[in-house]
């Protein structure tokens, strides 16, 4: 399995970072787990895999994390050569279906059927679905907005975390617990910390009770690039951080 951090930023506009998305590669499946504005370019200017996915899994529906799926439906269709003809699955929790029909209201009616087979499936909090290829997806309640979920990833024993946008909530570290990457936002500095997203102080307390065998931090606000995220990060979890970058990429060996 393999992790790609596509997009680390947020709605605040960056030279550096685009918004989130996350690329992740297991067996013959490759998933990208939320589209913000950038995501599409980002993932070419990396020479990702971005004509090859999959699957598409929103955590929830704030424009930085869905803000390029018209681009980039578009582009598998007018942005490539030749077209996408490859079945798309589009995943999301309760809500992704009214989301797409709204997109379509805005975008035209050929986001529906775009040239290439979509499906949708919704995944509710607090379940999953085999993906194929021996990969699982499951889904935890996370709290941000009514929507918002966090997602395991399991292929071949390997075991991929990603938070999505999420306040601190001790549950969600325990479900967390022994994955092999634990992928979390790191919002803001803990001066300015707020319910519906992590600091770098909650991010150690977090992955305290997970224990991942890597910590990555991603979804950086400017004020949270001021302070030493690490060292904070350090005082409650001894083990492995990263601080993600656009296009930072792990290796996590399968068993």
């Amino acid at each position: 399995m393999r992790l790609t951090t596509v997009g680390t930023g947020t709605v605040a506009p960056s030279a550096h970072r685009v918004c989130s998305g996350q690329l992740v590669e297991a067996g013959s499946l490759v998933i990208l787990l939320d589209c913000g504005n950038g995501v599409a370019h980002r993932m070419a200017a990396l020479g990702a895999a971005w004509t090859g996915i999959t699957h598409l899994a929103l955590s929830h529906f704030h424009p930085d994390h869905i803000g390029d799926i018209p681009l980039l439906m578009m582009a598998w269709r007018y942005g490539t050569l030749p077209p996408r003809a490859a079945p798309l699955e589009i995943i999301g929790p309760v809500g992704t279906v009214a989301l797409l029909d709204h997109l379509a209201g805005a975008f035209g009616a050929w986001m529906r059927e775009p040239g290439y087979p979509v499906s949708v499936r919704e995944i509710p909090a607090g379940t999953g679905a085999d993906l194929g290829d021996g990969v699982r997806l499951e889904t935890r309640k996370v709290p941000h907005t009514d929507e918002s979920i966090a997602y395991s990833i399991t292929s071949g024993g390997a075991r991929v975390v990603y938070t999505g946008d999420t306040g601190f909530d001790e549950t969600l570290g325990s479900w967390a617990a022994g994955c092999d990457v634990l992928l979390a936002e790191c919002s803001l500095p803990g001066s300015m910390g707020i319910p519906t997203h992590l600091t770098p102080e909650e991010c150690g307390r977090l992955a305290a009770l997970a224990r991942p065998r890597l910590l990555a931090l991603t979804h950086f606000y400017p004020p949270v690039e001021q302070v030493d995220i690490l060292g904070i990060v350090a005082e409650s979890f001894d083990g492995q951080t990263v601080v993600a970058t656009d296009g930072w990429a792990v290796q996590i060996e399968e068993t």
